[in-house]
């Protein structure tokens, strides 16, 4: 077990030239290696750098790093245009597509008693440890798992061995893990380290994946005072140690106490990287815990088409709606398809503000009736931008025709909390 990396600190920049010298000593590290599998996420994370990373240890292995699957668990595929993006110059042929319905192998079975024990006697499942077929069928003598470790709904802070887990998991796997989280409850995992779901995975990965030939390369990404993102620090290792150093950069770096609570939120999703609720909803986790009883949330979303980034999903999404934790369990007992599918079910309860608070979509492609029997309220995407003006606002507190809101141009980056808020 080792660390071959960990830079980092909550003033630390580290540019391109800075990222490729700490990257290159920690491959040095790891001594030559014939066929490597590299294990980024989507274009949902480019601000991860890990399209930075991936093409430096293409660039490093050259002929040897043999395929790059991104790590989308649920998320669509890919376009060949969101590679060149995310990846440029590196061949199209490398990337193969991860399918969470299919083309996964079990490496084994987290007891039942382990998962009632951390969801305090809620649940009483196994949990499937599933994984792409390539990762152990593929002959690699390197798996370079890579990513951001950020706050995360789900698990507390992302990546690690989520990554591998979730990101080239499996359906059962990830349905169950997501409900988990679900009932264990969002605001009491969102930025903690060490959480129910993380627990779980990191007893998957070190009984039924400690043959694999995994190593991490974690980035810690901030915001500087104008808004725009800069990494604060690279962990590389193949240990829990490594996720350990950067989480505890990623809380100091990525979380933001608000001195009182939001009245009105307004958050903006890039056309790029947003065009479903699935991911889009990030606009909501990170937000609920610093807004006031009664508040705003705006969400202008000029790419989001679709509530779900998979079809039976977005079925399902639209079927019973964000409509709050009793009416997602009642569903779950009396729909047969939700029931098999809990990360759906899990996603409504995340998304739901339990009546607490109030959500205003402003999608570009989705229609006022959808929106609104999705349980949202509808908002005007082209009247709401002009009025609020995402180029003239500047992150945090802004003034707005005389009333005051807080602007959020990228929840992806962060997680919000008001330190005196009533807790819910």
């Amino acid at each position: 077990m080792s660390i071959y990396c960990a830079v980092g600190g909550v003033d630390c920049e580290l540019d391109a030239a800075a990222l490729q010298g700490h990257f290159t000593h920690a491959l040095d590290q790891l001594g030559k290696r014939q066929r490597v599998l590299a294990l980024p996420p989507d274009q949902s994370r480019i601000h991860s750098r890990a399209g930075v990373l991936t093409t430096m240890a293409w660039r490093y292995y050259g002929s040897h790093l043999q395929a790059v699957m991104p790590a989308i668990g649920t998320h669509r595929p890919m376009t060949p245009q969101q590679i060149a993006q995310m990846f440029p110059g590196m061949p199209l042929a490398l990337f193969h597509e991860h399918n969470w319905r299919h083309n996964v192998v079990c490496m084994g079975e987290v007891p039942a008693d382990f998962i009632h024990e951390q969801s305090e006697g809620k649940l009483d499942f196994t949990w499937p440890a599933e994984v792409n077929r390539m990762l152990p069928d593929g002959g690699f003598d390197l798996i370079l798992s890579i990513g951001q470790v950020v706050p995360h709904e789900v698990i507390g802070m992302a990546n690690y061995t989520k990554n591998v887990l979730v990101g080239t998991g499996g359906a059962r796997g990830i349905h169950r893990s997501h409900y988990l989280g679900a009932i264990y409850g969002i605001e009491r995992i969102m930025g903690q380290t060490d959480t129910p779901v993380r627990r779980v995975l990191n007893y998957a990965a070190s009984h039924f994946l400690g043959h694999l030939p995994i190593v991490y390369a974690l980035t810690v990404v901030g915001q500087k005072a104008d808004g725009s993102d800069v990494v604060r620090g690279l962990f590389i290792g193949d240990d829990d140690a490594c996720y350990q150093h950067a989480a505890a950069l990623s809380r100091a770096v990525n979380i933001e106490h608000l001195e009182r609570p939001i009245h009105k939120a307004v958050v903006s999703l890039d056309a790029s990287e947003y065009h479903s609720t699935w991911i889009g909803n990030k606009a909501i986790y990170r937000t609920r815990m610093a807004l006031a009883d009664d508040a705003e949330l705006i969400i202008l979303a000029p790419g989001v088409c679709c509530f779900g980034e998979d079809p039976t999903i977005d079925r399902l999404i639209r079927r019973h709606g964000y409509k709050g934790t009793s009416n997602t369990l009642a569903a779950v007992e009396s729909d047969a398809e939700l029931s098999t599918n809990l990360s759906a079910a899990a996603h409504l309860i995340h998304g739901s503000s339990e009546g607490r608070f109030r959500i205003t979509w402003a999608p570009g492609a989705l229609s006022k009736s959808e929106v609104e029997a999705a349980g949202f309220n509808h908002g005007d995407l082209q009247k709401l931008t002009a009025h609020y003006h995402p180029a003239t606002l500047h992150h945090g507190w802004n003034s707005v025709g005389g009333k005051e809101i807080f602007y959020i141009a990228n929840p992806g980056l962060g997680l919000w909390s008001a330190r005196n808020k009533e807790q819910h």
